[in-house]
């Protein structure tokens, strides 16, 4: 594969396995109310990701004629090593804190490198771009507000959301240290890079850290590798329930 099609092969699998980590809360939920709203969230993830894949494959039955790749390939034929998602969206839910200051984390990111892409010279994944900051700016309103909510609230909830930054906060680096078809992406105009967004980003969770009590860590170690295929054991599996009829039932449709 070349740069622009790993770049855009990192978009999908970053959103698609994040939607596959969030919809596990599905019926499981706190309450009612934010039980859907997890799950909806988790369809918009999805439905980007769809988006991205879906290109992704045009462009490689367009560069090779014998090939045959469809979205649903990308996502369920491909191993642990051939994804390039960040490695923040495999980790385990944990409790609630942990998930929602993950998708709190993640959708800052996603809302400063989607307003970015809509300057791609792929004006496909610029059109991707623009559908989905419409989609994220609810993600950042919703998962901000509990951090808010939570980090306020009781001792417990407070405690708890110090656990999970201290869990995820390790991981957030990765966002701002690109990989080499990112930094060629950039170079073609396609993609960013993705360095730039990082002061960007502390200017967006300082705020709500703030006004949620929360401390913003020291600069720690970082880790890394999820956007080159080195993950960690978790998304192996994730992609073994995530992958499973397609692989026992080969071709199956629903």
């Amino acid at each position: 594969m070349n740069a622009h099609i790993d770049y855009i092969i990192h978009l999908a699998d970053t959103t698609l396995i994040l939607s596959q980590r969030n919809s596990e809360w599905c019926g499981h939920g706190p309450i009612l109310e934010q039980d859907i709203a997890i799950t909806n969230i988790s369809l918009d993830l999805l439905g980007q990701s769809r988006y991205f894949y879906q290109h992704a494959a045009t462009l490689l039955n367009t560069k090779n004629k014998s090939e045959n790749t469809t979205e649903d390939s990308l996502a369920y034929l491909r191993g642990e090593r051939e994804f390039k998602n960040l490695l923040i969206t495999e980790l385990p839910n944990g409790d609630w804190g942990q998930t929602i200051l993950r998708q709190f984390f993640v959708s800052v990111y996603h809302s400063l490198l989607y307003q970015q892409l809509l300057k791609s010279s792929d004006t496909q994944i610029a059109a991707i771009a623009e559908k989905s900051l419409k989609e994220v700016a609810y993600h950042i309103k919703w998962s901000s507000e509990w951090v808010i909510r939570l980090g306020n609230g009781t001792e417990e909830s407070h405690r708890r959301m110090v656990d999970a930054i201290n869990n995820l906060w390790a991981y957030t680096g990765e966002m701002f240290v690109p990989a080499d078809y990112e930094v060629e992406a950039a170079k073609m105009g396609i993609g960013i890079d993705s360095a730039s967004l990082k002061e960007e980003w502390i200017n967006k969770i300082e705020p709500v850290f703030s006004e949620a009590t929360l401390p913003v860590p020291e600069k720690i170690f970082m880790q890394l590798g999820g956007k080159s295929g080195v993950h960690t054991e978790y998304l192996g599996y994730i992609l073994t329930d995530l992958q499973y009829l397609q692989r026992v039932y080969p071709g199956a449709q629903w």
